[in-house]
């Protein structure tokens, strides 16, 4: 590090929103780097916000399940699936992250090093703006604060509203359920999502795969209660309520969406480090928190170009996932989706974790498009042909 450009401004890196990315990064560096002038800026009451992040045992290599097991609130050895006339038990190990358990162990981790409760009017690769006029500077700046609209991608949405409910009694679950797309799919593909933490105390997640991220909110807290119900599962109480839309990738001009970056660092579902079609974001997560953290110079230019670099890697390794993305959500009808991932859940368990992981084979690839396909062929081919986003017009 060029010690005499460190001490021109306080702080060698400032981090904009208190997300899983930008949370991450700072823990690592707390723990890699502590030399280094940190400042992480969330505008809420805690860091982490209201959610759940999960992952799948094999997303990540054993070091860094190690370094990431203080934050793990839930693991079990095995998950389910259910769509109609089929079900399956998979013997591969699950994991979640409460954002309370994130915050319990970040916030103490970080210290002065962290401000909660401050807003951002402005900011730029090596400066912030706060709402009340101070200004802070940096030699870089990380922007973590969420997905920003671009024309550069054609998206799909992954929206859902969870509750955490107590039930008046056991509910009998040994296992999550990932996707129980038995139910009703209302105008798209719907499954709900069911993780249980005890014996009376379990996350339902109502979860939609549609082209717009609208979604009533009462409509779905109706349905996790009809999904309950049809359990027999009596809700004593809503602990707490989640939601979200989460992008699912069709296509995109990755070198127009970086250009229009223009030089500032970014971390998370703005930088595009999420799996295309699952929008799962924590194993990319961890892997940009350890990138960040083995770099040897931390300036604006030097930290954009990592993440860069970072994000081109995952963009060129999940274009399959984008083709499967517009044969999903482009081909076919919206309430038959649910044939598309019956047809992938029947594939060998090894398949269907290295999907997850995004690290899928030529073999694996063949294997996935092989067969008849579970929509029109024509549409399918169509939709594959699409692969920049002004080829695809807006879609339910």
């Amino acid at each position: 590090m060029d010690k005499r450009a460190s001490r021109d401004v306080p702080y060698d890196l400032i981090l904009a929103g208190g997300g899983l990315a930008n949370g991450l990064i700072a823990w690592r560096l707390r723990a890699r780097r502590p030399s280094l002038r940190l400042l992480l800026l969330e505008q809420g009451e805690r860091i982490g916000g209201n959610h759940t992040w999960s992952f799948h045992e094999g997303d990540l290599d054993a070091a860094q399940r190690q370094w990431l097991a203080p934050l793990v609130s839930h693991r079990w050895p095995r998950h389910a699936v259910l769509f109609p006339g089929y079900a399956r038990t998979l013997d591969s190990g699950y994991l979640s992250i409460a954002s309370s358990d994130f915050a319990r162990v970040v916030e103490p981790a970080l210290g002065p090093a962290l401000r909660l409760g401050v807003r951002i009017a402005e900011l730029g690769p090596t400066s912030v703006r706060l709402a009340d006029g101070e200004t802070l500077q940096a030699r870089a700046v990380i922007d973590g604060r969420g997905m920003q609209p671009s024309g550069r991608l054609a998206l799909g949405c992954q929206t859902f509203l969870g509750q955490e409910l107590r039930l008046a009694a056991p509910h009998g679950l040994d296992a999550p359920i990932l996707m129980d797309a038995s139910v009703a799919q209302q105008g798209g593909y719907r499954f709900v999502y069911v993780l249980p933490f005890d014996p009376h105390r379990v996350l339902i997640e109502d979860t939609h795969y549609v082209g717009a991220s609208a979604r009533d909110p009462e409509r779905l807290r109706a349905n996790i209660a009809a999904y309950a119900a049809a359990r027999n599962w009596r809700i004593a109480e809503v602990l707490r309520e989640e939601q979200g839309s989460l992008p699912i990738v069709l296509a995109g001009d990755f070198e127009r969406y970086w250009a229009d970056l223009a030089g500032q660092p970014c971390a998370g579902l703005r930088a595009g480090l999420f799996h295309s079609t699952t929008g799962y974001s924590l194993p990319h997560a961890v892997r940009l928190s350890e990138r960040v953290a083995a770099l040897s110079e931390f300036d604006a230019p030097a930290l954009f170009a990592a993440i860069r670099a970072e994000a081109a890697q995952a963009w060129r390794r999940q274009r399959f996932f984008r083709l499967l993305n517009r044969m999903l959500f482009l081909a076919g009808s919206p309430d038959q989706r649910w044939r598309v991932m019956l047809r992938f859940y029947r594939l060998p368990a090894p398949l269907i974790a290295h999907f997850y992981a995004g690290s899928l084979s030529l073999g694996d690839k063949a294997r996935l498009l092989s067969g008849k396909p579970p929509v029109p062929l024509r549409q399918a081919l169509s939709a594959a042909c699409k692969i920049h986003p002004r080829q695809i017009r807006r879609f339910e």
